[in-house]
């Protein structure tokens, strides 16, 4: 949206800020081949001053809104807290990872959603398998050789995939450690993994998981998580020191402080991508919940970079419409 006002307003039709708490784009597709050590960080992380040439990057979150006042109150960075006046808004918060109140879960599992979470993981996988081959017990060696995963979407699936084909890998280094210590399971309360692609190939990518040894075990949920353990439904406990939880996402919680309409979590919007009643407000992405008006009537289109990128050269064509008293 930010690029394409840059290219179609005038300079002296109006100033855009990009409130972010990154200066870069992450390719959240390819963080799980940083986690398993195949990709430098960098790769996945194109700088926004790469594109975009006159906007003002404010580095911040945006931790309240008041619409009336057109006023945002920015946390920057460094932990400072700003107002940031606007004319028109476009709300792009995107969404955070959806956790629930299991026992354990915010102590010792782990997202792969941002950056530093997938470094943090190639780094603690790491860490896991060299104590084990370093381990006095045949326990501990189990604990720390098994990693769980938690979601059967992309996230979960890749990331299963691309780590139990590295720590296989590398086994050779460890004179302690055979191929049956390292297990990988992918759990999911759904009746199949990667819904997204449909029954029959999501059936396929689950035998190709299993052919290559990971564990998937399906229509089962985490209940409680210990620094050791990982308690399933329906009694299974599985020995481990790793859980990564990739389990679905939520709406940014920003938009729940807003006291707009919301449709299922996410801000309800017009095909136009306007806040119904706020003509100097628009949204977009996974925090909106933009009609897909290639369904029926009651569908919204789903958080992929497909549609968002679609969504944002539309919002700013709204935004500069507005600007210019146009429809």
């Amino acid at each position: 949206c930010a690029r394409q006002l840059e290219r179609k307003l005038e300079a002296h039709e109006a100033e855009v800020a990009l409130v972010t708490p990154r200066n870069y784009l992450i390719y959240s597709p390819l963080l799980p081949q940083v986690a398993a050590g195949l990709l430098s960080p960098m790769a996945v992380a194109i700088p926004l001053r790469r594109t975009l040439r006159r906007t003002a990057l404010v580095p911040g979150a945006v931790i309240g809104l008041d619409l009336d006042a057109r006023a945002c109150v920015v946390r920057t960075i460094t932990g400072e807290t700003r107002v940031e006046r606007y004319d028109l808004l476009v709300l792009a918060p995107g969404n955070v990872t959806r956790t629930f109140n299991i026992p354990g879960l915010e102590l010792y599992a782990r997202g792969m959603k941002m950056l530093a979470e997938a470094v943090y993981l190639h780094d603690h996988v790491l860490a896991q398998v060299e104590l084990a081959d370093a381990a006095s017990s045949e326990q501990e060696r189990i604990e720390r050789c098994t990693f769980v995963v938690v979601g059967g979407g992309y996230s979960g699936t890749e990331t299963a995939a691309a780590l139990h084909r590295a720590s296989m890998r590398s086994l050779p280094r460890y004179p302690h450690l055979r191929p049956d210590h390292i297990r990988w399971i992918l759990v999911d309360a759904a009746p199949q993994i990667m819904p997204e692609l449909g029954p029959k190939l999501g059936q396929e990518a689950m035998s190709l998981l299993e052919r290559n040894g990971l564990e998937v075990v399906l229509q089962t949920s985490v209940e409680e998580v210990t620094e050791t353990t990982v308690r399933l439904s329906g009694g299974r406990t599985i020995p481990s020191r790793t859980l990564v939880w990739t389990a679905g996402a939520t709406a940014n919680p920003l938009i729940d402080t807003l006291g707009l309409t919301t449709v299922r979590g996410r801000l309800a919007v017009t095909p136009e991508l306007a806040v119904p009643g706020r003509a100097d407000t628009f949204a977009l992405g996974d925090a909106a919940a933009v009609p897909d008006l290639a369904t029926d009537q009651d569908a919204v289109c789903p958080p992929t970079a497909q549609h968002a990128q679609r969504q944002g050269k539309a919002a700013a064509r709204n935004v500069m419409a507005t600007l210019r008293r146009k429809p």
